[in-house]
């Protein structure tokens, strides 16, 4: 555990990862690491009424992967598709893109999976909600015209690793409460962590009655005793919050710099970069 903190703590490369405001040549959004959240334009009025959100179901099982718009249509007709637990057979049917759309029984999304990984700075909230002021979802607006949610959350003073994702099978196996993915956050207290406070958090507690406990938690080698290396698989970080409240500790800084196999190599911080196919792969396999 010791030589796995150590070295998280030193992954803060300066390699080429991709600036929030460097992405996608064709994107209509600029955005910032810094700064004020961007104006978003209005929109051209038209005379035509339409819904963008709608999209062709064939176009939509298309788009997902599956088969071309053609073979969609056949596969439709002969009743492999449902939408919202219906079957569908009409032809130029209109989906939302928040439909549960199954193909032979198995969901699929009208996109295909798009992974993008943000060492998140401070000042960002982690919310897909307009109105929060600036928010992660500024920063990796130029990443992919993908609808990507990000996992879990991190606080908006909190900083380090933060997963994007529309691949719902991943998405599940974060938020599984009994296998979940590990995440790695270093943990900066006011005041050096007591021996016997560590002991506890090591053993597992219990407050108002509920059991509190994490997966790995030690000192950082070479470093003094108020930096902790702590591993947890839930998908926030209140229960860091929680633990170090209860034993009477401030918490200073919380960076999260390691998620599963995932760390900070090569991602400035406010960056972002898309994860590779082996990535992915390993993550899949967690």
């Amino acid at each position: 555990m010791r030589k796995i903190l150590n070295m998280s703590r030193n992954q803060h490369s300066k390699g080429k990862g991709k600036t929030s405001g460097r992405g996608n040549a064709n994107s209509k959004t600029n955005t910032f690491a810094k700064g004020n959240a961007p104006v978003k334009k209005k929109a051209k009025s038209t005379n035509k009424p339409s819904n963008s959100d709608e999209i062709r179901l064939n176009k939509y099982i298309a788009n997902s992967g599956i088969c071309s718009r053609r073979e969609a249509d056949e596969n439709i007709a002969i009743g492999l598709v449902t939408v919202n637990g219906k079957v569908i057979v009409e032809m130029g049917y209109k989906v939302k893109r928040t439909d549960d759309v199954r193909f032979d029984g198995q969901r699929i999304a009208p996109e295909p999976p798009v992974y993008v990984l943000l060492n998140k700075p401070k000042g960002f909230a982690t919310t897909t909600a307009e109105g929060k002021g600036r928010t992660v979802m500024d920063l990796v607006a130029n990443a992919t015209n993908a609808n990507i949610k990000p996992i879990g959350r991190l606080g908006r003073n909190s900083l380090g690793l933060l997963l994007f994702t529309n691949d719902d099978t991943i998405v599940q196996k974060f938020t599984n409460s009994k296998n979940g993915v590990a995440r790695l956050f270093q943990v900066e207290l006011d005041k050096n962590l007591k021996f016997e406070d560590l002991k506890k958090i090591q053993s597992g507690f219990k407050i108002e009655g509920k059991l509190v406990a994490v997966e790995e938690v030690s000192y950082i080698q070479n470093e003094s005793k108020n930096l902790v290396g702590i591993k947890i698989k839930n998908t926030g970080n209140t229960i860091l919050r929680t633990i170090f409240d209860h034993l009477n500790y401030d918490i200073v800084k919380i960076d999260c710099v390691a998620i599963g196999h995932l760390t900070k190599k090569d991602i400035p911080r406010g960056h972002w970069k898309h994860l590779t196919e082996q990535e992915v792969n390993t993550l899949k396999m967690l």
